[in-house]
């Protein structure tokens, strides 16, 4: 098309002149054309076809020269909303002076968070003791509960007990103190001594009525402080304390 348009226009530039007469007057000519006289360019036009990788490739997001307004979420909203009245409440010099205060300000309340948390789940699953729940029915730093019950006529009771309550075991120590008692009783033989008995199976064994009526009020304190599983004050531990040594005694 561009060559029928340059060859037209030479065209008239040649045959649509002005033709002076002796006078020199101007006379327009007239110029006329046939469908010879166009010349048409029938060259073959190749069609141009891209590829779908081309057209993917200048679609993605660095091709985008229009900028595109995100809708900030509420997170977004409210740390303008906290930074805007930290600005008020401490006259930052700009915006973005009191933003970079509230990110501090929430990483640091997000980490104590994060602490207590860790501190609250600690407590939950440790005991009073300090030691862990899943280890209560475990060693208590001295010796195991059943190989001490196994091997009763063996344990030195009054040393043990002693350790026990330098180390501020009071609970510990009354279960010893029970142990210790059930031990004299079965050397005297007042009882017979089976772990698996339980302590009434005791109290109906034993004749005398003062020993069974101490031996009664004896147990109800080994129950209330054992597996109350609550630490008791020093007067209640001096109070059941002398209670068990004074029966001990007089076996």
């Amino acid at each position: 098309m561009r060559k029928i348009f340059l060859y037209l226009l030479f065209t008239c530039a040649v045959f649509n002149g002005y033709a002076q007469d002796s006078l020199g007057t101007v006379k327009k000519t007239a110029v006329h054309f046939t469908q010879k006289d166009i010349k048409v360019d029938s060259s073959d036009i190749k069609a141009v076809h891209y590829s779908k990788e081309f057209n993917q490739k200048y679609k993605s997001a660095k091709f985008e020269y229009e900028d595109k307004q995100h809708e900030k979420n509420w997170w977004q909203r409210f740390k303008e909303w906290l930074a805007d009245l930290m600005k008020r409440l401490f006259s930052f010099s700009n915006d973005d002076a009191s933003m970079s205060f509230v990110q501090i300000l929430l990483k640091t309340i997000a980490v104590i968070v994060i602490l207590f948390v860790i501190y609250l789940i600690v407590k939950l699953i440790m005991n009073k003791d300090g030691q862990w729940v899943f280890g209560r029915n475990s060693d208590k730093k001295i010796l195991n509960y059943d190989e001490i019950e196994k091997n009763l006529h063996l344990v030195d009771f009054e040393k043990l007990i002693k350790e026990t309550i330098t180390s501020g075991e009071n609970r510990l120590a009354i279960r010893y103190y029970y142990l210790w008692l059930l031990k004299k009783m079965s050397e005297k033989e007042i009882i017979e001594w089976d772990a698996e008995k339980t302590n009434t199976d005791y109290l109906y064994e034993i004749k005398n009525e003062a020993l069974k009526n101490n031996f009664s009020y004896l147990s109800y304190l080994y129950n209330y402080i054992w597996y109350g599983e609550f630490e008791i004050e020093q007067a209640e531990f001096e109070k059941a304390k002398a209670v068990f040594e004074k029966t001990i005694k007089t076996l």
